[in-house]
């Protein structure tokens, strides 16, 4: 009897340890930040994300941002910077494989990000630990995903200025924070119109900036 429960004790110290070896291993010792611009804004790092990801590399060790390289321009077309997005992803995952990935995208960006998920599967979409995005054009009324910018729900329901051509797919929702200031006419056309003063409004407004950080941060270290 005493060498069965010696037993079962070993079993269960060993299990623990495994277990929290797996927990270990879930965190990202290797992360990129893929950030995404809007229209206007010079190639480089987006305004939306600055304070953000400032805050997340303070935070956790290990990360880089890489700024999508497309055109950003008033034509709206955005292809340049989904396929930049799902083509740096897979370049980056055959030369290190336990790469991890935090996907953001401000206005354009947003809908340019949002167009990249469909095509990152398998080993693409397990990399990606967390999709923000802000002012998005392709926001979709009724998803889980939807939030305003105190992390509410009064723009769960309502839709962008695209949303018919996109948003976010099914199995990307829990993954992803889709966020929508009340009343800023690209995300949410139910109470505002066009690019406004919400819709600039993003890159300033701290609980955004927090909300991202601590998002990311949690999704990096295994909590997706």
């Amino acid at each position: 009897m005493v060498q069965i429960q010696n037993l079962a004790l070993a079993l269960a110290a060993g299990t623990a340890v495994s277990g929290a070896a797996i927990e270990r291993q879930s965190a990202c010792s290797s992360y990129t930040i893929i950030d995404t611009r809007g229209t206007g804004e010079l190639q480089g790092p987006s305004a939306g994300f600055r304070t953000m990801n400032s805050q997340i590399q303070q935070q956790m060790s290990g990360g880089k941002v890489y700024n999508t390289m497309y055109p950003a321009d008033f034509s709206q077309i955005s292809t340049e910077g989904t396929n930049d997005i799902v083509d740096h992803v897979q370049s980056t995952l055959q030369s290190n494989p336990d790469e991890c990935f935090i996907l953001e995208g401000y206005s354009q960006g947003a809908a340019a990000t949002t167009n990249a998920l469909p095509k990152l599967t398998g080993a693409s979409f397990d990399a990606v630990k967390g999709v923000f995005l802000i002012g998005n054009p392709e926001h979709r009324s009724g998803k889980a995903c939807n939030v305003d910018t105190n992390g509410g729900d009064t723009t769960k329901n309502v839709n962008g200025l695209s949303a018919t051509l996109g948003g976010i797919p099914d199995n990307w929702v829990s993954k992803t924070l889709d966020v929508c200031n009340y009343g800023d006419g690209v995300c949410d056309t139910t109470h505002g119109f066009g690019i406004n003063a919400q819709h600039l409004a993003y890159p300033t407004n701290s609980n955004v900036q927090q909300m991202g950080a601590k998002f990311a941060l949690k999704q990096l270290q295994g909590g997706n």
